[in-house]
């Protein structure tokens, strides 16, 4: 079993356009709605590859509920106020998405306390418990280190996907694996990285410093995978590109999932970077399965080239 925690889940609209013109009447080519929310998205792509997975979040009764049960991902809703937000996405066909993201719900500091404390009941049979995603209104930066410290007493391991102040709240309670992208990493370690040399050092001082696994994606360089142990990288394979939205999410699942079926560090990254390729190949945030996924199409794990410019990678 692995839970995920998403602090501000949200219904994902994907409308489909020829071109974005600013101020005129656009005509969509195709549409989709999805649920949404980074840690949701870890859990969407766990019950594609049938892997049993929770989805803790506050609020999301009703639609939101409904589309992830459809999605074969029983939700765990916590008490909140209002309905769950609706992003919209807009994205042309050469990949170039326009996003525009509602604002949360705000909690009161009971309901933080409720989805925390429902993380720490439902985490001590998990194997991994995953907290991803924004820190929705009237929660404090520290929530996902909240959380973080809620399931390891419990007994699981935690990833944690966010960024800003609230990842380096997280990062100071040691998790077990942490996923930045490029800019989230520069970003906590306070200085650019321009080059893989860099990302590569940041990553090592970061374990370093007690985390246990810095996975990094790197977009169109693919990714890394920092250990106690060694430092692997797989890039990624060229694919056409319909849709970036939640193709780290697709990545971390990918991750896990060759982790639980006892794959070492450079086939998981392998497997982890296959399922973030299929991602961007699919419409919206629509998330991959094993019928999507390319394997031999992806280069095996390799030592690292420090020298790979990375000027522009993000995602």
């Amino acid at each position: 079993m692995i839970v995920t925690v998403t602090p501000n889940p949200s219904i994902d609209r994907t409308v489909e356009i020829p071109v974005l013109t600013p101020g005129a009447v656009l005509r969509a080519t195709g549409h989709r709605v999805d649920p949404g929310g980074k840690g949701v998205n870890v859990s969407r792509v766990l019950a594609r590859f049938g892997r049993p997975t929770l989805a803790v979040m506050p609020g999301g009764e009703g639609d939101l509920a409904a589309l992830l049960r459809r999605a074969g991902v029983q939700p765990v809703c916590t008490p909140a106020n209002g309905a769950t937000r609706v992003n919209t996405a807009l994205v042309e066909p050469n990949g170039t998405t326009t996003k525009v993201n509602e604002p949360g719900v705000a909690l009161t500091a009971d309901q933080v306390d409720a989805l925390v404390d429902t993380v720490r009941a439902h985490a001590a049979p998990a194997a991994w418990v995953v907290t991803a995603g924004s820190v929705p209104s009237g929660a404090t930066d520290d929530l996902h280190g909240r959380i973080t410290r809620a399931a390891r007493s419990a007994g699981a391991r935690v990833a944690v996907d966010t960024s800003g102040v609230a990842l380096a709240h997280a990062v100071a309670q040691t998790p077990d694996l942490i996923k930045p992208n490029v800019a989230e990493l520069a970003e906590l370690v306070g200085h650019p990285l321009p080059a893989l040399a860099d990302v590569l050092a940041a990553a090592r001082e970061l374990v370093t410093g007690g985390i246990g696994t810095v996975l990094v994606s790197m977009g169109a360089s693919g990714a890394i995978a920092v250990d106690t142990d060694d430092t692997w990288h797989v890039a990624s394979p060229t694919v056409p590109v319909r849709s970036t939205v939640g193709a780290g999410d697709s990545t971390l699942a990918g991750y896990l999932i060759a982790l639980e079926s006892g794959a070492k560090s450079p086939d998981a990254l392998h497997h982890a970077v296959a399922c973030g390729a299929a991602a961007v190949g699919l419409p919206g945030t629509a998330v991959p399965g094993p019928a999507d996924l390319d394997l031999t199409h992806v280069r095996p794990a390799t030592a690292p080239d420090s020298t790979l410019d990375l000027t522009g990678e993000a995602a």
